[in-house]
C-alpha cells in the first residue's frame, strides 16, 4: 500500500475515533441533563436515614427521601416521626402520579392512630379507603374509629367489610359484636360475640355483652350463668352482680337476689351510680324478705348520696313508720295468714266491752279481708261487716260499691271500711246516705295501737 493510502486510512480511523468519543460525551451529558435522582439502594436503616436527611437538607420536598424516611420510621414503629413524615408527603404528593396515594394515607392514618390522634387517623384512613376498599387494616381501623365516635351504624359497615377480608380477627369480631349490641341487634350481636370469645376467651367485656344480649332476648337462665360467673371480677363484678340480682328479683328468688347484691357491694371500687342502684334493689329484696330495718338503712344511705333518687324519699317516709310499728308492718306486708290474725284482733277489740263473735272471713287476692261478726253490747246487737284494705293509696268508689253489695248479700246491718291510705271524694259521697263508716290511716293507727301485738296465737271467739 502506498504511503498516501496509509495516510488516508489513518485519517479515517482518527476521525471515526473522534466521532465515537464525542458521541459518548454527548450521551453522558444527556443523562446528566435529566437530573434524575438516584434511587435508594438496599441499605441498613442508619445509612438510609443519613442519605435521606442529607438530601432533604438540600431539598425538603424530595419525595423519594421522604418515602425512604417514612419506610424506616414506620417499620421501626417510631410513630411520631412516621406521622410527621407522611404528613409532609401528603402535602408534597398532591398531583404527583408517582406517589401511591393509598399507601401514603394509610400509613399516615395508622401512625396517627398509634398516637391516639383520632381525627387525623380518621382523615387519612377515609382517603385510603376511598382509593382501595379491600384493605383489611383500613376497614378494621375505620370501624374501630367509628365505634369510638359512637357512630355504631357506620362502624358496622366497615367492620363487616373487615370480617369478610379476615374471618378470624378477634378484635374485628369484638367491636362488630359490641356495635350490633349498641344498635339493639341483640340476636346477631350474640352470635358475633360468641365467635370473638372463642378466639379470645379472656375478653370479659364481650362475655358481659353476651349476658346483656341474652337478657334482652328473654333468656334469663343463660344470662344469669354469665353474670354469676362475673360477679367477682374486679372491673365488671359490681355491674354483673346488679344484673344477676335483678334477674333473681324478677324471678321472685329474693334470697338469691340478696346474695347477688351483697357480693356486688363487697367490691372496693364501684361507680357511684352502680353503687346506688345496687343498694336500691337490695332494699327492694330486703322488703320482700320482711327485713324492714335493713331496707330502711339502705334507703337512708341512698338518700344521703342522692336526696331525690327515684322514689326513695317516698319509701323512706313509708317504711320508717312501718319499721317503728310492727302492727302496721303486719297489716301491709306480712303473709295473708298473719294479716288475717291481725284483722281478727282488730275486730275483737273494735267495740270495747262488747261480745263479738266472728262468723265468716274471706280474702280478696290479698288486697283486703272481709270479716263478718255478730256484735252484742248492752245497748244494741247487730251483724257487722268489716273490710280491711291493705293499701296506702286512695280507695275509690268502685271498692265501696262492691262493699255495699257485700253488706246487702250478707244481710249485715252495718259496715266499717278500713284502709292504711285515704278514700276518694267520690267514695265519701257514696257512703253519705248508707250505713257505712270509713276509717282512714289515722283511725287505723289508733286501732293498731290499742291491740296487744305480743299476744301469740289466735283469739278464739266462737
Amino acid at each position: 500500500m502506498a504511503m498516501g493510502d496509509l495516510m488516508i486510512v489513518a485519517i479515517v480511523v482518527i476521525f471515526l475515533s473522534l466521532v465515537v468519543l464525542m458521541g459518548g460525551i454527548i450521551l453522558s451529558k444527556g443523562k446528566g441533563g435529566t437530573k434524575k435522582v438516584k434511587k435508594f439502594k438496599a441499605k441498613d436503616h442508619a445509612q438510609v436515614l443519613k442519605d435521606a436527611n442529607r438530601r432533604l437538607a438540600q431539598n425538603p420536598k424530595d419525595v423519594e427521601a421522604l418515602q425512604a424516611l417514612g419506610e424506616v420510621y414506620f417499620s421501626e414503629q417510631a410513630w411520631e416521626k412516621a406521622f410527621k413524615t407522611y404528613e409532609t408527603l401528603m402535602e408534597v404528593a398532591a398531583g404527583n402520579p408517582d406517589i401511591d396515594e393509598f399507601a401514603i394515607n394509610r400509613r399516615y392514618g395508622l401512625s396517627a392512630l398509634k398516637l391516639n390522634r383520632f381525627e387525623e387517623a380518621y382523615k387519612g384512613l377515609v382517603v385510603a379507603h376511598a382509593v382501595k376498599q379491600d384493605d383489611f387494616e383500613t376497614c378494621y381501623n375505620l370501624g374501630y374509629l367509628e365505634f369510638q365516635r359512637r357512630q355504631y351504624e357506620k362502624a358496622i359497615i366497615y367492620l363487616r367489610q373487615a370480617t369478610r377480608l379476615n374471618m378470624e380477627h378477634a378484635f374485628t369480631l369484638r367491636y362488630l359484636g359490641h356495635a350490633l349490641f349498641k344498635t339493639k341487634n341483640y340476636k346477631e350481636a350474640l352470635g358475633v360475640l360468641k365467635r370473638a370469645i372463642d378466639l379470645q376467651p379472656e375478653d370479659k367485656e364481650s362475655l358481659f355483652a353476651m349476658g346483656e344480649s341474652q337478657f334482652e332476648l328473654g333468656q334469663p337462665d343463660q344470662a344469669i350463668r354469665i353474670f354469676s360467673h362475673l360477679r367477682t371480677d374486679p372491673a365488671l363484678g359490681p355491674s354483673a352482680a346488679l344484673f344477676a340480682g335483678t334477674i333473681h328479683l324478677n324471678q321472685r328468688q329474693f334470697q338469691k337476689a340478696v346474695m347477688d347484691f351483697e357480693i356486688g357491694l363487697r367490691h372496693p371500687d364501684i361507680k357511684v351510680e352502680v353503687l346506688v342502684e345496687i343498694k336500691y334493689r337490695l332494699a327492694a329484696a330486703y322488703l320482700k324478705e320482711q327485713e324492714l330495718s335493713k331496707a330502711v338503712n339502705l334507703l337512708t344511705e341512698i338518700n344521703q348520696i342522692y336526696p331525690n333518687y327515684k322514689d326513695v324519699p317516698l319509701q323512706l317516709s313509708r317504711y320508717k313508720e312501718l319499721n317503728s310499728n310492727r302492727n302496721l308492718q303486719t297489716y301491709l306486708m306480712s303473709a295473708t295468714s298473719d294479716f288475717i290474725t291481725l284483722c281478727r284482733k282488730i275486730t275483737l277489740s273494735f267495740f270495747p266491752k262488747a261480745k263479738v263473735k266472728i262468723t265468716d272471713i274471706s280474702v280478696q287476692k290479698n288486697d283486703w279481708a272481709d270479716i263478718l261478726a255478730e256484735v252484742e253490747t248492752t245497748r244494741w246487737s247487730d251483724v257487722v261487716l268489716f273490710r280491711m284494705i291493705r293499701s296506702t293509696g286512695t280507695t275509690g268508689e268502685l271498692t265501696l260499691r262492691d262493699f255495699h253489695a257485700r253488706i246487702k248479700d250478707l244481710k249485715a246491718g252495718k259496715g266499717y271500711c278500713v284502709t292504711a291510705g285515704v278514700f276518694s271524694d267520690e267514695s265519701k259521697k257514696f257512703v253519705e246516705a248508707r250505713l257505712i263508716d270509713l276509717m282512714e290511716k289515722d283511725k287505723l293507727m289508733s286501732l293498731l295501737n290499742n291491740i296487744d301485738t305480743r299476744q301469740k296465737g289466735l283469739l278464739v271467739d266462737e
